[in-house]
């Protein structure tokens, strides 16, 4: 017998979780928070300091959105739009993953952009009725995204 079910795995699935050095700056917040705590007792003042680095760094990750193509949508953080809503995207990296970063990002677009990712998938909204017109997503690697989005619009 056949499985009849929809094949409900993501095509892609990417977490733009924070840099290295980034979750490093956080949990420097744990010592300082530490310092505070040292006239009731330097042990306390560990503790507590330990507790606040783990519970920063923890939230730094958890609180990153997730960019997805699945079931024929393109999740990218809170926001999802039907890939039938959508153009053909376009990945880029370097200098011109960094102008449509910039000055080339457009106005009535949505976006989703992260520091420290390079690459960048710009996809035009074709949805005569909304008024958001590109769609402006960091990834880590913008290619892959551009495929996902393009083998569902299929």
């Amino acid at each position: 017998m056949q499985n009849t079910a929809a094949d409900t795995r993501p095509l892609y699935r990417e977490r733009l979780s924070p840099s290295l050095w980034l979750l490093v700056t956080v949990a420097l917040a744990g010592p300082m928070v530490a310092l505070v705590f040292v006239p009731v007792g330097s042990t306390i003042a560990l503790l507590i300091g330990g507790a606040v680095s783990a519970l920063l760094v923890a939230c730094a990750i958890v609180a990153t959105p997730v960019v997805s193509v699945e079931g024929g949508e393109l999740r990218a953080g809170r926001a999802h739009i039907d890939v039938r809503h959508l153009g053909e995207p376009l990945p880029l990296v370097g200098e011109s993953a960094r102008e449509a970063r910039g000055p080339g990002l457009p106005a009535r677009g949505w976006h989703l952009i992260r520091g420290g990712i390079d690459g960048v998938v710009v996809v035009p909204d074709i949805d005569p009725d909304d008024p958001v017109t590109h769609w402006t997503i960091s990834s880590r690697t913008p290619d892959r995204l551009a495929a996902a989005i393009t083998a569902a619009r299929i």
